[in-house]
């Protein structure tokens, strides 16, 4: 079940959800059969608060510590923490990024005040030696970073900085400066970043170990991409080529972003330096995973499309505009002669493909080593080449089935769903991802859409209504019209197509476990409700109130009819 942590609450939040919660989580989970409990990334984020976007490839975002878990706050301390965030954004039906990380950042500091200045000595202070230690690789870079960005007000963008530490030549003198200029008070600065990530892996790892303790397993997210204001491209420029821009070509489905339609999406992460990344061991992707299974079993790659190739943009994100009205010529003039396509090679020739497939098969194998025992997952979604799937297959690593974009044509000539039974055993089956509809909202929507005055869109709502109630072994009424509203009968037969498929993962969010519309992400927009969504329930509701425990129980049955 898909579960950002975020969007949990608990009784006693701070407007946002933290490892306190996914624990509750983890026992609701024991009780109702769900074997794995997927998350979004959980590395720090920046301005846009987007867990695909983050400001570090290894550092976890302070916002979801459970305050009251640091052994160095008193329940009055959490009493008075509480006072200072306003009832409406604990209660809100978003995340108020703005007013929790202020709090959440008050109380660490109060919570490090203490550890500091208590005698360095004991086992709490060894554990944070040791991981300092530990993790010196890339803990140092970072909290350098965060304390640039401290300088800067909270902003992780680098490029207008201070000419004093944008670069990282000059910020690094920078701080040596610091360092004997004020040494006391640049150390302890420094150390507080080094202590938030202390206090932050410890709870994970706790949490992670408390979850296999009861046979659940915490699957993570890896994005193929990093932030261009991170503390990696900052201080390791060598890995990346900051020229291009990684994204996804254009696709008519995002229809109210115009941009995406004529261009594509333009992540602005930007591409890798394979080549050098190569000849240095991939230790830096390697680093990468090393630590996102020091806290999850499992783990996805987010468009692993593109470690074979990747949409690439010659602009940043925020030229998008100024592009938007061009045509290609024009664009050309502005460029040097660049245009979106492709990297390294487009498929467009039998030796790009084979470059592009044996490209894809070295980097995937080096992230497999690392992971170790760990099982990957690959997001395969979007515009996929013939040879990725059967190349996943054949090094074990599970790629999306979006079940009702399985299909097939059959003897009577029209298009069918593949079976679930005939999926793969190496698959991860579900109606949508965290960027779709949820299954209630989708149902309904198609619902809407066979009122349509376009023929076009009546006859595709139609054709997905049909192929839905296929897989769920609902009746396909011969009126379009006579198509039920979606409830708990349609709920629970798509839930039975889903579990039981053949293939190896069958996955859910939360949202869709209760019949709910809101949505996390719209792919293509910017702020919103993206990434914010709350539940609008505690997690120990999930237990105690008898509807929604009901639900569970239900859940648990077809877990066990379906064998999984």
């Amino acid at each position: 079940m898909l579960a950002p942590v975020p969007s949990l609450r608990r009784n006693g939040d701070l407007g946002i959800g933290d490892t306190e919660a996914l624990r509750q989580l983890v026992d609701w989970a024991v009780e109702a059969k769900v074997g794995i409990l997927q998350l979004l990334p959980i590395n720090e984020t920046g301005a846009d608060h987007s867990p695909y976007n983050a400001i570090s490839s290894v550092a976890l975002e302070p916002a979801l510590i459970h305050l009251r878990g640091l052994e160095e706050l008193s329940k009055e301390d959490m009493d008075g923490i509480r006072t200072a965030i306003p009832e409406a954004v604990i209660k809100g039906d978003l995340v108020d990024y703005a007013a929790v990380k202020l709090v959440k950042r008050g109380g660490l500091e109060t919570a490090f005040d203490r550890f500091w200045k208590a005698p360095h000595e004991g086992a709490r202070w060894e554990a944070y030696v040791k991981f300092c230690a530990e993790e010196e690789e890339w803990l140092q870079d970072y909290c350098q970073f965060r304390w640039c960005m401290d300088l800067e007000g909270g902003s992780e963008e680098w490029s207008v900085w201070s000419l004093n530490y944008n670069r990282p030549e000059t910020a690094r003198a920078w701080i040596a400066d610091r360092l004997v200029k004020a040494p006391a008070k640049t150390e302890r600065q420094l150390a507080f970043f080094a202590w938030v990530q202390f206090a932050a892996f410890t709870q994970w790892r706790a949490v992670r170990a408390y979850a296999e303790e009861r046979d659940v397993l915490l699957m993570g997210d890896v994005p193929i991409g990093i932030s261009y204001c991170s503390h990696d491209v900052f201080f390791e420029p060598q890995w990346f080529d900051l020229e291009w821009s990684g994204g996804a070509p254009p696709e008519r489905v995002f229809k109210d972003d115009d941009f995406a339609v004529k261009w594509g999406q333009n992540w602005g992460i930007p591409l890798y330096k394979w080549d050098v990344l190569k000849a240095d061991g991939f230790r830096w992707w390697k680093r990468r995973i090393e630590k996102l299974v020091d806290v999850f079993g499992v783990f996805r790659i987010d468009h692993i499309l593109g470690f074979y190739r990747i949409y690439s943009f010659p602009w940043r994100p925020r030229r998008n505009a100024e592009f938007l009205g061009l045509d290609h010529e024009e664009a050309r003039r502005r460029t040097g002669g660049r245009l979106p396509g492709f990297k390294p090679h487009p498929d467009d020739s039998n030796e790009n493909r084979a470059s592009n497939l044996a490209d894809g098969d070295c980097y995937l194998r080096a992230v497999q080593e690392a992971a170790g025992d760990k099982e990957v997952v690959g997001e395969d979604l979007g515009a996929v080449p013939d040879y990725v799937r059967p190349h996943l297959k054949e090094i074990g690593i599970a790629g999306f089935k979006v079940m009702h974009w399985e299909v097939q044509r059959g003897e009577d000539g029209e298009e069918h769903p593949v079976a679930g039974g005939d999926y793969d055993e190496c698959g991860f089956a579900t109606y949508a991802t965290h960027d779709h509809l949820t299954m209630a909202a989708m149902w309904d929507e198609f619902r809407d859409c066979l009122d349509d005055p376009d023929p076009g869109v009546r006859g595709g709502a139609g054709w997905n209504l049909r192929i839905l109630s296929e897989i769920a072994g609902l009746t396909v009424p011969e009126d379009r019209k006579s198509y039920v509203p979606y409830d708990d009968e349609v709920k629970w037969a798509m839930m039975k197509g889903l579990l039981g498929c053949n293939s190896r993962y069958a996955a859910f969010m939360i949202t869709d476990l209760y019949g709910m519309k809101e949505r996390f992400n719209v792919p293509g927009t910017v702020g919103g409700s993206n990434w914010r969504v709350r539940m609008p329930f505690m997690v120990a509701d999930m237990t105690e109130r008898p509807e929604m425990w009901a639900e569970a129980e239900k859940l648990r049955e077809l877990v066990e009819e379906t064998g999984r």
